[in-house]
Order: structure tokens, then C-alpha cells, then sequence
């Protein structure tokens, strides 16, 4: 197991680093009215559609031959195809924003209005759909699928291991839910400052991010394919 999530740790690190979903895990705990639902509700959508994802993509990849693993690199070609897609999106997202183009797996405008006003029920929709428009955020999962299937670890490890990967990579989301639990009088002024340093800095974030990963998911990929 602990080899398996040294693999998965590239996907977790890089879904869990993209700034516009704390971003709005932040804001709708910051509502002054279900604050804690809204962002326990947000969470619980995205973890609902990475589950449902395993589901539907887990049978795809085991029963084909997507997982077979090539004899001399012991890696899938699902695996590395998918590595160099990513790497190259993530470095044309780099370039994007460099050139201070919007993000593309930015929520559409509405989306950010209607946080303040959004119930319980919204924010479930709002991390329901935010995995389903993020194209990182597909091809992160969709890899940590692959690595799984690859290793070939058995049904019950293969899922305590996708598990792992959807705790780990929202990990950032659960910090400020814990945080407003344990500190409910200072989680304010925190999320305010987490909140406005994340909004300020969001675009060199995404540059520095979608540029380390991306070099290393086309390296990974590239060589992949030729050994």
C-alpha cells in the first residue's frame, strides 16, 4: 500500500494544490448563514462524483485490456498516454495564464455569484460539478485509476487505495472545515486571510503548479511510451 500511494502521490498533490476549488470551499464557509453545511456539502459533492468516477472508469479499466503492463517498463500504455495529455494541458495552462488568459477549468462566473446566497443544496451541486468541468481534475483522477489498476493490487486494496487518493487529494478542502470546527471563534479571521491570499495569488499558484507538473507528467509520459 505504501508503495501504491508513493505513485499516487504526483495525482494527489496536483488535484489537491488547484486553487479555485479551495477558493470556493473557503467562501461558502465564510457565509454568515450554514457556513459549516455549505462547505461540508460542497465537499461531500465533489466526493460524489470522484466516487461514482471510480465506479464507472474502474470497470472500464479492468475489464479491458487498458492495464496491461508492458514487459519492459512495467507501466500501462493507459497510464503514460494519460501522463503525456496531462503534461502538455498543464503546460498550455501555464502558458495561458502567463499570458493572463482565465483559467479554463475556472467554474463559469454564475457559479461565484451565487455563493453567498447559495444553501446547502447549491454547494452539493457546486463540488458535484466542479470535478465534471475541470479537465485537470479528470485526467488527475482518471491517472490514479490507471495506477491503481495497474498495480494490480486486488479489489479490496485497489479500493482502500482510491479511497486514500479522494481523502488525500481534498485534504486542503477539509483543513478549513476542521479549522472552523475546532476554532469557531478565530476561524473567521483565518478563512478571511486564507480566502484573500489564495484570490491574490491564485494566478502565480496555478503558473508555478501547472509548470512543475507538467514537465514531470511529460517527461513520465514520454518515456513511458518509448521504453
Amino acid at each position: 500500500m505504501e508503495t501504491i500511494l508513493i505513485y499516487l502521490l504526483p495525482y494527489i498533490i496536483g488535484s489537491a494544490v488547484v486553487p479555485v476549488q479551495i477558493i470556493i470551499g473557503v467562501l461558502l464557509l465564510k457565509s454568515p448563514r450554514q457556513g459549516l453545511f455549505k462547505g461540508v456539502a460542497y465537499v461531500v459533492g465533489m466526493t460524489t462524483t470522484r466516487l461514482l468516477q471510480g465506479l464507472i472508469f474502474w470497470f472500464v479499466f479492468t475489464s479491458s485490456d487498458a492495464a496491461a503492463v508492458d514487459g519492459s517498463s512495467g507501466k500501462s500504455l493507459v497510464i503514460s498516454t494519460l501522463l503525456l495529455i496531462l503534461g502538455i494541458f498543464l503546460l498550455i495552462t501555464a502558458y495561458k495564464q502567463w499570458r493572463g488568459e482565465d483559467d479554463p477549468d475556472g467554474p463559469p462566473p454564475k457559479w461565484l455569484t451565487m455563493i453567498d446566497s447559495a444553501t446547502p443544496r447549491k454547494a452539493f451541486g457546486i463540488g458535484f460539478g466542479l470535478p465534471l468541468i475541470g479537465a485537470k481534475l479528470w485526467v488527475f483522477t482518471l491517472s490514479a485509476l490507471a495506477t491503481i489498476a495497474d498495480a494490480q493490487l486486488g479489489q479490496p486494496a485497489s479500493t482502500v487505495a482510491y479511497l486514500l487518493f479522494i481523502l488525500l487529494a481534498q485534504s486542503l478542502l477539509l483543513l478549513p472545515i476542521v479549522i472552523r470546527i475546532l476554532m469557531p471563534s478565530r476561524s473567521k479571521s483565518v478563512l478571511d486571510k486564507a480566502s484573500t491570499w489564495l484570490t491574490k495569488n491564485n494566478r502565480p499558484i496555478v503558473i508555478v503548479v501547472s509548470l512543475v507538473f507538467g514537465l514531470l507528467f511529460l517527461y513520465s509520459g514520454i518515456t513511458g511510451l518509448l521504453s
